[in-house]
């Protein structure tokens, strides 16, 4: 006779990281399929995924739009700019829904990009729940503490995305 452990329910945290996981799978550029969600009082308000804006082609349709950025640091890297980062997509969502997301957490893969970061802090955005952390994020990182919004981590360490094909 096998012993039956009890179920034990995902924390709220675990949970939306578990939704936030499947609307990846909705991402239309295959570097990066990440998405986030917006939640307030234990309810998602909004969610977005990477992807191009409505009505323009897609990463997986045409391929990527690669340009190499100099970070500051002389580096350089490269990115796709097909497509609008997941929090780019979900404040859209809000804005177009008429759905207020001031004091909200948001749950997403990687730690908001430097731009995203000042969109949330515009937004009211009050607590990023991040999976991993982003490869150019300490400016970012920063900007968010210096606003009062509380960043946390389920992994310290740096994702990075896929080469382009």
């Amino acid at each position: 006779m096998s012993e039956t452990k009890p179920y034990i329910r995902p924390s709220w945290d675990e949970y939306f990281l578990e939704v936030m996981h499947a609307l990846a799978k909705r991402a239309t550029c295959d570097r990066g399929r990440t998405a986030c969600i917006i939640v307030k009082d234990n309810q998602i308000v909004v969610s977005g995924y990477v992807g191009s804006p409505p009505g323009l082609p897609h990463c997986d349709e045409v391929g990527h739009l690669m340009k190499t950025v100099t970070n500051e640091d002389g580096t350089k890297s490269e990115h796709c700019m097909r497509t609008i980062h997941a929090e780019q997509n979900a404040i859209c969502q809000a804005a177009k829904r008429g759905v207020s997301i001031d004091g909200a957490t948001i749950y997403c893969k990687l730690a908001p990009c430097r731009t995203c970061a000042m969109l949330l802090i515009a937004a009211g955005i009050k607590r990023v729940v991040a999976e991993y952390r982003y490869h150019a994020g300490s400016e970012a990182e920063e900007m968010l503490k210096t606003a009062g919004i509380k960043l946390e981590f389920i992994h310290d360490e740096v994702d990075s995305y896929q080469s382009s094909k």
